[in-house]
């Protein structure tokens, strides 16, 4: 990939060369860009298909897109945040026609700037998915928590935070309702942030009375 041009800004280039990175199955880098990108994608997703739940769940889908298409990143082409705007743009307007929907844009005057965070005024403040599994540095504690879970639970988050499938993808390979897989995985990450917050908070009272 052509390096970063010289005039674009500090984050433009940091989110190049996290995607770069990505691109080569960086997991960590993975993680980083989703901490620093996601609350513009989900507010791009929200001013399309204007649904809180559905935007989240469309935004999971993505990341999933993203993590895919990392590799194929051309700095020559479009600068980072625009490229990955489209692709979120393009995931909610496909989610909506496969609703029979049509689409209702926000008019706005304002411009998807590459420098704008104008639209993350407007984002869940609440760590999205990938963000909460990447938290997990502990994997002993991620796995006990795993173990919590309902054995369909389980499978549909490894399915679509392991090997990176849609919801879509996850149901056709359960041979489950879209509505119940995204149900399964909504739960989990619900009862997963719960258990590693309490798994956090035992680590750093131990660590204070050992100090």
């Amino acid at each position: 990939m052509p390096p970063p041009s010289s005039d674009w800004s500090e984050r433009s280039r940091d989110l190049s060369q996290l995607l770069a990175r990505a691109g080569t199955g960086d997991r960590a880098a993975f993680a980083t860009l989703y901490e620093r990108s996601s609350a513009h994608l989900f507010a791009v997703v929200l001013r399309i298909c204007r649904d809180k739940a559905q935007a989240e769940d469309i935004l999971q889908e993505v990341y999933v897109n993203v993590w895919r298409a990392a590799s194929g990143f051309d700095a020559a082409q479009s600068q980072p945040l625009t490229w990955l705007t489209s692709i979120a743009r393009n995931r909610a307007i496909d989610s909506l026609r496969r609703a029979q929907t049509q689409p209702q844009f926000q008019t706005s005057s304002i411009s998807d700037d590459e420098d704008s965070d104008v639209y993350d005024a407007t984002a869940d403040d609440n760590p999205g998915p990938l963000e909460l599994l990447s938290r997990a540095a502990d994997a002993r504690a991620l796995s006990n928590c795993m173990q919590d879970l309902s054995a369909p639970q389980r499978q549909s988050v490894a399915l679509a935070f392991y090997d990176g499938l849609s919801h879509a993808e996850v149901a056709d390979k359960m041979g489950e309702p879209l509505g119940t897989v995204k149900s399964w995985v909504r739960r989990a990450l619900m009862s997963l942030k719960a258990c590693l917050e309490r798994a956090s908070e035992r680590d750093n009272a131990s660590a204070g009375k050992g100090a």
